[in-house]
């Protein structure tokens, strides 16, 4: 169905009468190096999570996700993985873990770890093996590993691109020092491709399941869910694969709307079968244990794959993400999530930032709302401040009152923007490395949260030490300085987390309401609440009957302002 063709006002998804948590969850993601440290060396650690938990009861959120924490040289910040059932000695020990886990439970929240299943770190001992094994050797079965092409195998067994930048192969060097063998890798060369045909990939990450679900977690956001099966034969292709870049949005239900990886190294067929041995593990155990994919695919019916009653419970909504400041598309994209989720039965799982992407509050206060960089840097355009934390406030509304699960990346709930300014001698992201600085790269979104206005380092550390710079403007926006204070984000948040938990927003269903007052404003009823989205450069009316729950600004008087969403009881 077209744009075109869609009427103004229609019943875009039923409410959901399923019980199942992970339905209507709201879930904060932490990423741990920069949440808080407890021991003082500036990054962040399994025990500053546990003492800060709280915070995360008193924003109202339903559980919290993980990034790596595992044994790990961190060359890409942990998704280099060592050892999958230890806890790396920079963030803690196992038994941190088992306390974290035991504490979160004790609060109410639910708990979700990273899986990083595509490849390992170089370190793993699967991977010293079979760089100490010859060609052909089962210990090179595990991974990807190929003669060259050329003479001499000088040239990569084909010509795929990693999305980190160069080429996706590395050259290996025999025990006589002559050049050997070239091994795959997506994404850094530290972090080499396994071969999922293998069976025993496949029993070792169903152990690693069940090593985590016997600790007590409540489930897995599976990374790069969609690039684990390669295409038979490992083809040549033309196209270039990168860090996802958004347009503006797709024209219909079932088309690319520049959110999705392509190529014969991404969505193929055999990655569902792994999802359904997945599922028959979790499935043994009590308290409805779930996964999240993070499979950038499109169009939204391939996604829709991903989350049948068989497979992953939930997979992120990039499309949502990409489609950034603009009203149509953000708009088809809604409908046309709920038309391809509803058809395999499962709920739409809404995000807006995370660790690989520059913070909403920053990106959409760029000249183009709709474009998002891989990093903001020194010599980049940099976004306007205020309007993008306008902006920012207004998209999260939007979001959490659709029905369906959310994700909270840490920070955003304080309008955290990225570190648009940091110096780039001070960045660890491989991606800004291998592409000889063409991309910023991910650094700035993962700078360590300000708990503390007046502290060194905004009381992230005891020491006031930090492994990446804040900047001295979050002054203002750490957690002391917004809690309790009417208007603040922090305090947005909080009432719109409980507004949605007594209004059951998460359960329940949408009905556009049409255009109003233009292409530029959405509106959606939801039960007894109606969202309206004024995502254009004029105020518009608001009924005079309505009474207002919640605005993401406060300067709404009868009219919706330019860059606000209201909360509105439905007459």
């Amino acid at each position: 169905m077209s744009t075109e063709t869609l009427p103004t006002a229609f019943l875009a998804h039923r409410a959901d009468t399923a019980s199942s948590w992970w339905r209507h969850a709201v879930i904060y993601q932490v990423y741990p190096r920069s949440f808080a440290d407890a021991s003082g060396d500036g990054i962040g650690d399994l025990p500053g999570v546990t003492a800060h938990l709280e915070h995360l009861v008193e924003l109202g959120v339903d559980a919290v996700w993980l990034s790596p924490f595992y044994r790990s040289p961190q060359a890409d910040a942990g998704y280099d993985v060592a050892d999958y059932r230890d806890v790396d000695p920079l963030f803690g020990e196992l038994a941190d873990a088992d306390a974290l886990i035991a504490r979160a439970h004790e609060l109410g929240l639910r708990v979700i770890i990273d899986l990083v299943p595509n490849h390992t770190s170089d370190e793993h001992e699967w991977f010293r093996a079979a760089l100490a094994a010859a060609p052909g050797s089962p210990e090179r079965a595990r991974y990807h590993f190929r003669d060259g092409r050329g003479e001499h195998g000088e040239l990569p067994p084909n010509n795929w691109q990693s999305i980190f930048g160069g080429p996706a192969w590395t050259r290996t060097t025999d025990p006589d020092g002559t050049p050997g063998q070239w091994y795959l890798h997506l994404f850094d060369s530290k972090q080499p491709d396994l071969d999922w045909d293998h069976p025993q990939v496949r029993a070792e990450f169903e152990d690693v399941l069940r090593f985590w679900l016997d600790r007590g977690v409540d489930g897995f956001r599976v990374d790069v869910a969609h690039g684990m099966v390669k295409a038979p034969g490992l083809p040549d292709w033309e196209g270039h694969v990168a860090m996802i870049d958004g347009t503006d949005g797709a024209d219909d239900v079932d088309a690319v709307d520049g959110s999705g990886n392509h190529g014969p190294m991404f969505d193929q067929e055999g990655v569902h079968e792994i999802y359904r041995a997945w599922r028959r593990v979790l499935d043994t155990y009590d308290g409805d244990r779930a996964m999240v994919t993070e499979a950038w695919v499109e169009p939204l019916s391939r996604l829709a794959r991903y989350v049948r009653p068989d497979e992953a419970h939930q997979s992120f909504n990039f499309a949502f993400l990409a489609a950034g400041w603009h009203a149509p598309a953000l708009r088809r994209v809604i409908t046309a999530s709920y038309a391809a989720n509803d058809r395999v039965g499962a709920p739409t799982t809404w995000v807006l930032s995370n660790h690989d992407v520059v913070r909403h509050a920053s990106r959409l206060g760029l000249s183009d709302p709709t474009h998002r960089p891989n990093g903001i840097g020194h010599g980049d355009e940099q976004p306007d401040a205020v309007l993008g934390l306008r902006r920012a406030r207004a998209a999260t509304l939007l979001m959490l009152g659709l029905p369906g699960s959310a994700y909270l990346y840490q920070g955003e709930e304080l309008g955290l923007p990225d570190h648009t300014a940091l110096d780039d001698d001070l960045r660890e992201d491989p991606a800004f490395f291998r592409t000889g600085g063409a991309e910023r790269g991910r650094d700035g979104c993962r700078v360590p949260l300000p708990w503390s206005g007046d502290a060194p380092g905004f009381g992230f550390s005891p020491t006031g030490a930090t492994w990446l710079p804040q900047p001295a403007e979050w002054a203002d926006l750490a957690v002391d300085r917004q809690r309790g204070r009417a208007g603040s984000t922090y305090e947005m948040y909080r009432a719109a987390l409980r507004i949605r938990r007594e209004e059951q927003l998460g359960s329940g269903g949408l009905q556009w309401l049409g255009e109003p007052a233009g292409e530029d404003v959405l509106a959606y009823r939801n039960g007894d609440v109606v969202v309206v989205a004024n995502l254009g450069d004029v105020d518009v009316p608001l009924p005079a009957d309505a009474p207002v729950l919640l605005a993401s600004a406060a300067d709404v008087d009868g009219v919706l302002p330019a860059g606000t969403t209201v909360w509105l009881r439905a007459s």
